[in-house]
């Protein structure tokens, strides 16, 4: 840490050093996460409410614009705290002010996704950009070689929580498209800050961050596999069928986890470039994971008659998610490190999870191919020409 100590018990705010040794989450970034736990699972539950509904366009449209908010949120904080993590009260309390605006949006989800009434939603997304202008302004007084970058951020966040307040005023035909533009605009503002100098970063800290928020969407289907265990113990009727579906989405979440993690991550910060494809990609990543365990719950759903989807889009809410993450995760990290046989298999495989909606027993099929894909990557080969 080279923060030194100021008054009031604050520590002056100055990068970290982005080779420190041994550098992985506080305590307080864990606690910050587990505020996302009931944002993402909200959205997840209304997404699969608005599928069981028939309404799986409009549902899935209103969820990806939440967890915008939720990822977005969620990864500048992580950015700007493997830099500047002070840990002192100041720090803390703004944080869980951040912490505050994620239960706001969490609470708005409902509404967001049923009525298109985003305007609880669009007030926690305020209140958590608004502390991250706190934060930047601290560190924009605390360290003079970043003070135009942090203030770069400051400025940028700040108009742009103008514009998503003025976006309420809108009739509901024209929210999407501008809801596009402001999004263009946000995911900018780094890149525009970052221009005139790069706030440093500890590769290995962040990219332990991004495999904790896999976990706890991944940890989303898991519980949604219990539910069927659930279900299946207080129904003798559909017992077989739902102890298929739990097995099933354990076997997929599983592999996802697999595949996630099989290799290592901290390799892609090598430039700011880089970084940033790897952090924007994760958008559709974690959308896809969120979207899985909504397709195991309509899963459920179908095996119980609880909805009216016909048997092809029911296992299309998870095979198009599943299909979706394995691609993603392919395109970002796995491709450079594969044989030219493995980066065949491996995509042609997500595909084919994605068209097995298509067929009966798409469920065991797609934890069939998924069980492959795990098995494909941890084949190594020695033959150089095959590499």
């Amino acid at each position: 840490m080279t923060s030194a100590p100021m008054r009031l018990g604050l520590a002056q705010m100055r990068p970290r050093n982005p080779s420190e040794e041994h550098r992985g989450a506080s305590p307080l970034e864990l606690f910050f996460d587990l505020v996302f736990v009931v944002a993402v699972s909200r959205a997840s539950a209304e997404l699969h409410h608005a599928e069981a509904e028939q309404h799986i366009a409009s549902g899935t449209g209103a969820y990806l614009m939440i967890l915008f908010a939720i990822w977005w949120a969620w990864m500048n904080f992580t950015w700007f705290a493997t830099a500047f993590d002070t840990d002192d009260w100041l720090y803390r309390v703004l944080t869980i002010v951040q912490m505050s605006g994620v239960l706001v949006i969490a609470a708005g989800a409902s509404d967001a996704m049923t009525e298109s009434d985003f305007w609880l939603v669009t007030i926690g997304y305020a209140i958590m950009r608004l502390a991250m202008v706190a934060q930047w302004l601290r560190a924009a007084h605390g360290d003079a070689p970043l003070r135009r970058t942090a203030l770069k951020y400051a400025i940028g966040i700040s108009v742009v929580q103008v514009l998503w307040l003025a976006r309420l005023a809108l009739p509901e035909q024209g929210g999407i498209p501008v809801f596009l533009v402001l999004v263009l605009i946000e995911i900018a503002v780094p890149i525009w800050a970052e221009s005139s100098r790069p706030t440093p970063w500890h590769p290995h800290h962040i990219a332990e961050r991004y495999g904790l928020f896999t976990l706890i969407l991944l940890g989303e289907s898991i519980l949604a596999s219990a539910n069927a265990i659930i279900d299946a113990a207080e129904s003798s009727e559909h017992i077989s069928p739902l102890i298929a579906v739990a097995v099933s989405g354990l076997v997929i979440a599983s592999g996802m986890w697999w595949i996630y993690f099989a290799r290592s991550h901290h390799d892609q910060f090598d430039r700011l470039r880089n970084s940033l494809v790897f952090g924007y990609a994760h958008y559709a990543i974690f959308a896809a994971a969120g979207a899985f365990s909504a397709g195991i719950e309509v899963a459920i759903d179908y095996e119980t008659a609880a909805t009216a989807l016909a048997s092809t889009e029911a296992a299309a809410t998870l095979t198009v998610p599943v299909s979706s993450f394995i691609l993603g995760i392919w395109l970002l990290t796995l491709r450079s490190s594969l044989t030219r046989a493995q980066n065949v298999t491996i995509p042609a495989l997500a595909v084919l999870i994605g068209l097995s909606a298509l067929a009966p027993q798409s469920l065991f099929l797609t934890a069939v191919a998924i069980i492959a894909i795990v098995i494909t990557l941890e084949i190594r080969v020695s033959d150089p020409a095959l590499a």
